[in-house]
Parts: C-alpha cells; structure tokens; sequence
C-alpha cells in the first residue's frame, strides 16, 4: 500500500501540461464523509489510465488482504489514519489526464471537522465535483460544502449522485434528489452545471455511460468536466498589484509587490489607491538579472520606481489611472466563521484582505447561509456557519468583490494571531458607498407634487401589485395602464420580468438578491410617483418583509394590491411554463412550490382573479386606481 501511495504522489511530476500549453484544470472533490469520494477519485484514476502502471493489481492485493472488494478510496487516502478511520483528514492532490486535458484534482476531507481543511483545498480550485450517497441522500456536510463552494465563487460546479447501485439505479430517487440539489443551489443563489447518477465502485458513468441506468440521456461525469472552459488567463483581466513594501536603494524608492491580475510596462500610467495619486512606470528593478524587465503581467512579483514621488504602502494598490475603484471603511462579506465561540455583534477582529489589514468590528450579522452545530443564539453565527456580514473598519481598504475579481476579493479574520473565518466580498460598491456617503447631497425638487398634481389633473401614486406567479399580476397592470392612458392619466408600468432584464439584470434569486430586487423597484417606483405619474407595479414580491420595505420607501402614495388566486389555478394557467418546469425540478426555489408565498395581512384592496371575469377584475383596479387619483392633496 505504501508503494501505491508513494506513485500516486510522483505523479505530478509524470504527468506534463496539456499540449496547448494550458496548465492543469484544478478541481476539488467534496462530500459528506462517507459519502464516496476518495472512491470516486480512486475510480477515476483507474479509469483514465492514470495509476502507475502494476499499481492496480497491487491495490487489488492489498484490498482482499483486507477483506474488501476492489477499495478505490486506497488510492486517495495518503494517511494511515485515514485508512484506519475511513475518513480523509486533509487534502490530497492527485492528477488524471482525459482525452481534452490534464487535471489536477484535489481531494477535500468531508469531516464536520476539517470545514477549514476543504475550504482551503476548495480556494484552490477552478471546478468542483459535489459528492451526493443516492441512498443517504443531502446531508448536513453537502449543505454546508454547497455553500463553501458558493461562497467561493466556484460556477463550475457538477454534483456526482454516487452509489446509485445501492438504490437498484431506479430513476425515481434520481429524479427526488435532483429536485433537491435543485432547490438547495438555488436557495444559495448558484447553479449547477450538471447531475450525474453514478456508481464509482462500478464506475457507472464515470467515463463510460451505464448499462443499468439506460434512462439516463446525459454526459457521463469526465464528458462534463472536459466540457468546462478553462478559466481566462488573470493577465488579461484589470491592473491590481497590492504593495507588499517599499524599499529604497540609493537615492531610488522601489514598490515591490505581486501582481495579480492585468500587465504593466514601462511608460504606462498608474493610479493609487487609496489616494489616487497618478503617476508613470519609471523602471523595473531586477536585482537578479542583468537587463532588467521592461513589462510584467499577473503571478509576476516586481519592484517598480515611478517618474515621480509618490506615497504608497502595504496595503495600497497600484492600478490604471482609470480605474474607478477606491477604498471604503465597510466591507459588506459572506464570511465563513471557524472560531469557538459563536460571533456576535461588536465583536472586533482583525481583517486581512490582500497585503492590507485593518481593525474591524462586527457591525451586522444578516442571513444565516449556514448554520452551525446549533451552537450560536439569533442574530449570530456558530462555528464553520456562513452568514453575509457587515465589516466596519477602522481604516479604508481597496476591495474588489469577489465575483469580479477573486484575487483581489477575498479575504481572512484573524484574532490573537489565529486564523477564526475567512470571506468574500460580496459588492465592491458598498465599499465605495460607504467610502462617499459623505460626499452624496441630495438635492430637492423644483417642482413639487402639487404642481404636477394641477398640470397632471390627478394626484400620484404608486399601487404594488403582488401575488403568485400566473395570479394575473402582468395583465391586469397592461390593461388598467391602457385605459388609464387612453383617460388622458401619466401612468407607467414596472415589471418584475422586465426590470430583471435591465436594471436588476445583475441579481440572482437568493434571498439577499430577492430584497435588492424590492428595494430597487420601490425606488424606481418612487421616483416616477414623484414625477407626478400613476405607477403600477407587477412584482411577486412573496413575503410581507418585502412589501413592508416597499411601503417603507414609497411613503403615503405606496398602495398594497392583492391579485388573488389559488396555486391550483395559477398552475392550470401557467403562461410561462414556470410551474411545470419548478414541478419537475428544473427550477427550485420557486414561489408557492418550494419557496413561501406569504398572503398580505391587510392589503389596501384585493382581486379575486378566480371569483371575478378579467373584465371585472380591470374594471375594479381602473376604479380603485382613480379614486386614488382624484383625491385632492
């Protein structure tokens, strides 16, 4: 056994780059302990012809000798300890070659545990494999891996539904967990590239498709990881080079530090940030080369003189001169917590984002992604939780957020020198909101409502408009609107469909995306009423929170409308064909299916869209609508 391992870990250095000179694909393998995937791995090695050659009739051996059959997961598990417990404790590295390109995979413990260990392998990784017992089914670890890899920014994500050997590889609890995987990823706001029922002791489709599952029409799993796209090259993405120091050699200063993302030569202008001095790159400086560079891209460490005196520190950025980035004093971060003890509100930790640190306190835990060991009271976080939380620092820091630039958008927590979190940023823009709120003065308007009141002959107003997706939101807003127009009334039409196709175009389905697509619209919706027109709004706006936050934006002009139907009839009539895709799992998270629709507590009117013709329901909203207009200020 030990030979076995001892080849396995020569193989990086057998196995060359691909042809076409791209490096290996990294991608992490996670699951839930006991789950299979050391011995989807080990399958895997097998099946790609990558185990040193003799090497397989020798982990045949060694497994009868221990009473098993062919235990694939000898090959991952480096560890006497492992072996012994039957879990994996750190990452291990290994690499397989298919026929598009060579991989280097990385093997993350599942443990509840070793979270700290598998995120770190995760960090690492371009692509995930998300390991999923057919017969078990989703437990905690796959919940809390799931969000790891969210919280990651992983988007190549394929969820491996093992041991279907052990469930008669019957289709039906195929088709259950895919419905929940579905709805588990879309409850985080990611998506999943594919789901692949397999059997890596069989090595049911895993590179060959399964004669037991013929119902099964899609990739088998090594098609779907060739079918990934390499990630794009990080120099061709913008300038960030974080200053690790500053040195000085005669009568020069030299900023050295690494670049992580874009290029930069000689002659070409930079920007500071924080500060946004500009300045020019005067020379590379190599100490180790007899002609110094003249340019130099992302991975490269440099050290930089300028034209001109400039200050800069650890901590700062170099950067385009364009760049509209700058430093903010409020990081908003999805954090993943490993300390002790639960995290609460005013905590202060030490934040290390790039080559910066700050001191910074713990201003606001919001959603729980994740929780704990039921550990934490409301309004905190238990060990290896996930939460969005809000990061006052005691100074600015430059940020990206993470799914823009993962270099330079991620971060750690430290305290007493001991690493207890890591995050993400989530929007680089509430840095630089916070940085210049300052700096924002309103201005009032020169018109106000009574005047556009008189010009208009009719008062503003905003009538939100919610109920289930097919309660007939959309069609009674464009009929009430037509008439209204035709009436000679400023009216305009928002709707939920349209403004995610522009506006909120940026924001996925998550709960925390769902409140910004509210508090945008209301804002919108306000700013139109203001303007002296009649705005109708066609938004699902699913729980009372949401409409709350809207009346809350709006002010006395906000008018709650019911559009009244049951789920029966919404998914008789399905215009969109949205309930029967939600129905067969290919949309989880969906209001009134598996997502909660929360019926209004006291609405300012409401229309039975079942009970009444769409004449009459028209009819009533065009009344309601006007006697609100009419009302004199």
């Amino acid at each position: 056994m030990t030979a076995v391992l001892a080849q396995a870990a020569r193989l990086p250095d057998a196995i060359p780059a691909n042809a076409n000179g791209e490096a290996p694909l990294p991608i992490v393998f996670v699951g839930h302990v006991d789950h299979g995937k050391s011995t989807l791995l080990g399958r895997i090695l097998h099946d790609t012809d990558s185990l040193p050659d003799g090497k397989l009739a020798e982990l045949r051996a060694i497994s009868a000798k221990r009473g098993l059959e062919n235990e694939w997961s000898f090959a991952l598990d480096a560890l006497q300890i492992e072996r012994d417990q039957g879990i994996t404790v750190d990452t291990t590295q290994v690499w397989f070659r298919t026929r598009r390109r060579t991989y280097r995979a990385i093997d993350a413990p599942g443990h509840a545990e070793f979270v700290r260990n598998m995120a770190t392998g995760a960090s690492a990784a371009a692509a995930a494999v998300l390991v999923v017992d057919a017969k078990q089914g989703i437990g905690e670890q796959t919940r809390r891996h799931a969000a790891i890899l969210d919280l990651l920014g992983l988007k190549r994500v394929v969820v491996a539904v093992n041991k279907m050997d052990l469930v008669d590889f019957a289709q039906s609890r195929f088709g259950e967990l895919v419905r929940e995987i579905g709805a588990l990823f879309d409850a985080l706001g990611g998506a999943v590239a594919a789901i692949v029922p397999i059997a890596a002791r069989t090595g049911d489709n895993i590179a060959t498709r399964s004669a037991a599952m013929p119902w099964y029409r899609g990739a088998t799993l090594l098609d779907v990881l060739d079918g990934f796209d390499a990630p794009k090259p990080l120099s061709d993405g913008p300038l960030r080079l974080p200053v690790q120091d500053v040195y000085r050699r005669g009568d020069k200063r030299f900023v050295v530090g690494r670049i992580e993302s874009g290029r930069l030569a000689v002659g070409d202008g930079i920007r500071i940030v924080p500060g946004g001095r500009l300045a020019r790159v005067a020379e590379f400086h190599d100490w180790n080369r007899t002609t110094p560079r003249t340019r130099a891209e992302a991975g490269e460490s440099v050290a930089i003189a300028f034209d001109t005196e400039v200050f800069a520190e650890r901590g700062s950025w170099i950067t385009t001169p364009d760049t509209s980035r700058d430093a903010g004093d409020v990081l908003r971060v999805r954090l993943l917590w490993l300390g002790a003890e639960a995290l609460a509100p005013g905590k202060v930790l030490r934040v290390a984002l790039g080559t910066g640190q700050r001191e910074a306190k713990i201003e606001r835990i919001g959603q729980v992604i994740e929780p704990g060991h039921g550990t934490a009271k409301p309004g905190t976080l238990g060990r290896n939780g996930l939460a969005s939380v809000d990061l006052k620092l005691v100074a600015p820091i430059a940020a990206d957020s993470f799914a823009e630039l993962p270099a330079t958008g991620r971060g750690i927590v430290v305290e007493n020198g001991r690493v207890v979190g890591g995050f993400v940023v989530e929007r680089a823009t509430d840095a630089v909101i916070a940085a210049s709120e300052k700096l924002i003065f309103p201005t009032d308007d020169p018109i106000d409502a009574a005047a556009r009141h008189r010009a208009n002959g009719h008062r503003a107003g905003v009538f939100w408009l919610t109920g289930l997706s097919g309660a007939g939101k959309s069609t009674l807003a464009q009929a009430a609107a037509r008439r209204l127009f035709e009436r000679g009334r400023q009216v305009r039409i928002l709707d939920g469909d349209d403004l995610r196709n522009g506006l909120n175009a940026d924001l996925g389905f998550a709960p925390e995306d769902r409140d910004e697509n509210v508090r945008r619209t209301a804002h919108v919706a306000r700013l139109f009423a203001q303007s002296g027109f009649l705005v109708i709004v066609a938004l699902i706006s699913p729980l009372r929170t949401h409409r709350d936050l809207a009346r809350k934006v709006v002010g006395d002009d906000f008018h709650e409308i019911h559009i009244q139907a049951d789920i029966d009839a919404c998914r008789q009539r399905d215009p969109k064909g949205l309930y029967a895709r939600a129905d067969a799992g290919k949309i989880g998270g969906f209001t009134g299916v598996s997502a909660p629709y929360e019926d209004p507590a006291s609405p300012d009117f409401a229309l039975d869209t079942v009970a009444l013709s769409p004449a009459e329901a028209v009819d009533r909203l065009v009344d309601f609508v006007e006697t609100h207009a009419a009302r004199a200020r």
